[in-house]
């Protein structure tokens, strides 16, 4: 990989989809950001390729060569062919796809896809809160909950894609059906969907619930965000689904210090500015699952996530599969 050359990074939203030309040291020297679904349901395939041609021309007209695309998307990915697995509930036109041949195919380019929090683990070793770290675990609530595993300078993808799907690893073995067909999921109580939908829950025949009124009366407009602030405002509705999230995050925290023993655990993602004043109450939580030992040892850090970190974290997937090829690290 020549010195000036750039890796076009792309994180795939149920939302909002961003592309972006970085730099190996990290740096986002070119950007865009459009509605996944701008051109309407189904046509998502043809947003990234549109977007990705525009990010490339910007950055060739500025001088530089674009060395291969790495693409973050929300659902799992077979690691071997880069085939996008079944389950993808916002965007699932990408259901099946094998998108990294479509791409290469289209551009000229390597191209790698992958679960989009596998590459925002990427990204936070090589760039962000864990360079220079050999173990890390990135949890990522937002409107889902992913995760991200690097071991040994490694990164986690199991036999089918589905390594590190800890957001939908149980914390509570008779709770409520989750809408990934298990039971009792870390996301159930700590992703943004699952927080609203649990203070709706809550407020359900309590017309006079003062977090039901903040919302104007509708349980549709109560969103995750709207639930934190009431609670810092001392709500109790609100203040039981958040320290319940506080919970399953710190039973979380207890099984990847207890099962993983990383060097780092990353919090970030949608959800996770709204964590930061809630760090001590989360670890606190955590030390009633985790050996001692091994918590004192690992750092705890809550990293606000934003589409730039994600476009890192899409090109330093595109780093990794180059190093991995050439018989080497990144």
């Amino acid at each position: 990989m020549t010195r000036d050359a750039l890796l076009l990074g792309v994180d795939v939203g149920g939302t909002t989809t961003a592309a972006g030309a970085v730099t190996r040291e990290g740096a986002v020297l070119v950007e865009q950001r459009v509605l996944t679904h701008r051109d309407g349901k189904g046509r998502a395939p043809e947003t990234i390729i549109e977007l990705l041609g525009s990010v490339r021309e910007q950055a060739e007209r500025r001088g530089h060569a674009v060395e291969a695309i790495g693409v973050g998307v929300p659902g799992p990915v077979d690691p071997t062919v880069g085939r996008i697995g079944e389950h993808v509930p916002h965007v699932p036109e990408l259901a099946g796809r094998a998108l990294a041949a479509e791409l290469a195919e289209r551009f000229g380019r390597p191209a790698f896809v992958d679960n989009d929090v596998n590459a925002l683990a990427l990204g936070e070793w090589m760039f962000g809160a864990g360079r220079g770290a050999h173990s890390l675990v990135v949890l990522a609530p937002g409107t889902g909950f992913g995760a991200g595993i690097v071991l040994e300078s490694r990164l986690v993808r199991g036999a089918a894609g589905f390594g590190g799907e800890l957001g939908h690893t149980p914390v509570k073995f008779d709770g409520p059906p989750c809408w990934c067909g298990g039971r009792g999921c870390l996301a159930l109580y700590a992703s943004g969907r699952g927080i609203a939908e649990a203070a709706r829950a809550r407020v359900a025949g309590l017309p006079d619930a003062p977090l039901l009124t903040a919302a104007g009366g509708d349980p549709r407009a109560i969103t995750a965000p709207l639930v934190f602030r009431a609670a810092r405002e001392g709500d109790a509705v609100a203040s039981a689904v958040v320290d319940e999230a506080c919970r399953a995050l710190g039973a979380m925290l207890g099984a990847v210090v207890n099962g993983l023993n990383p060097e780092l655990i990353v919090l970030t993602g949608g959800v996770a500015e709204s964590l930061v004043p809630l760090e001590a109450q989360i670890l606190q939580r955590a030390a009633e699952y985790a050996f001692r030992a091994a918590l004192a040892r690992t750092r705890v850090t809550i990293v606000p996530g934003d589409k730039r970190t994600s476009m890192r974290g899409a090109a330093a997937l595109a780093i990794y599969e180059i190093a991995r090829a050439g018989g080497g690290t990144p």
